[in-house]
């Protein structure tokens, strides 16, 4: 299976945010701080998802 790296980073940017906002609204609302956190989760997550290279059929 071929699963490019824009795909790898979009999955685990969507992860982390939601991680990151789900913890966030268990008081019922959003601060800026934990919104900017959020952001931060889903930056931190699509470059250093999509700066890790997949492995290759050689490397299995």
């Amino acid at each position: 299976m071929r699963i490019s790296k824009y795909a790898k980073a979009a999955v685990s940017a969507i992860a982390a945010g939601g991680g990151s906002l789900s913890v966030a609204v268990t008081d019922d609302t959003v601060t800026a701080a934990e919104g900017w956190a959020a952001l931060i989760a889903v930056l931190a997550a699509l470059g250093f998802t999509w700066a890790v290279p997949n492995k290759t059929q050689t490397d299995v």
